[in-house]
């Protein structure tokens, strides 16, 4: 696992992290749920002291889904502190780019790559990274703090740790929280 720092101009975006994510009432919470929210603000912190910026990234599901707009899963976890000026971008589809004025906001940071963090692993996050390197970006994954749910062939901590493996091989930096915010 590689270690370097991000550029400073590098925005953290928190991919999903819903209420629905978390409050176990629809769908059961993500793994390490507790370990997931505690290490994004975490990072958030980081970010905020280093300057860098932070946005979240919300999906909107179908209507009768438990992450549909007006959903009480839909809304951002407020255990995660999303400060007032940190913008939210809404998108209906796994890849967070598909917004294109995430793109724009990113762009706006002067920034020629992101920190992703969130859920879930192998849909929404593993997305949005080749949509990151699909516009240009380059792409550090915070190896710790992305998480999901068990498939019907795999433990969440298996997919995690499959994914962690392919981002690597796909020219992602990987890093852990530890390391981010001692660093």
């Amino acid at each position: 696992m590689s270690e370097p720092t991000p550029a400073p101009t590098a925005p953290l975006l928190v991919i999903d992290l819903q209420t629905g994510m978390f409050d176990g009432v629809a769908e059961p919470p993500i793994h390490d749920a507790d370990g997931i929210a505690a290490r994004t603000r975490a990072l958030i912190d980081w970010a905020r002291r280093g300057g860098r910026k932070v946005a979240f990234v919300r999906h909107d599901g179908p209507a009768g889904d438990p992450l549909a707009p007006g959903e009480p899963g839909w809304p951002v976890w407020p255990a995660l502190g999303q400060a007032g000026d940190e913008p939210t971008f809404a998108k209906s589809v796994g890849d967070a780019f598909s917004n294109a004025a995430l793109g724009e906001w990113v762009a706006g940071q002067g920034a020629g790559e992101v920190v992703l963090v969130g859920a879930q692993t192998d849909f929404c996050v593993a997305a949005t990274v080749k949509g990151a390197f699909a516009v240009g970006l380059g792409v550090t994954v915070v190896s710790d703090a992305h998480s999901t749910l068990d498939s019907a062939s795999e433990t969440a901590g298996q997919i995690i740790t499959r994914h962690n493996a392919e981002f690597a091989d796909a020219g992602v930096n990987l890093v852990t929280t530890k390391a981010l915010i001692s660093g």
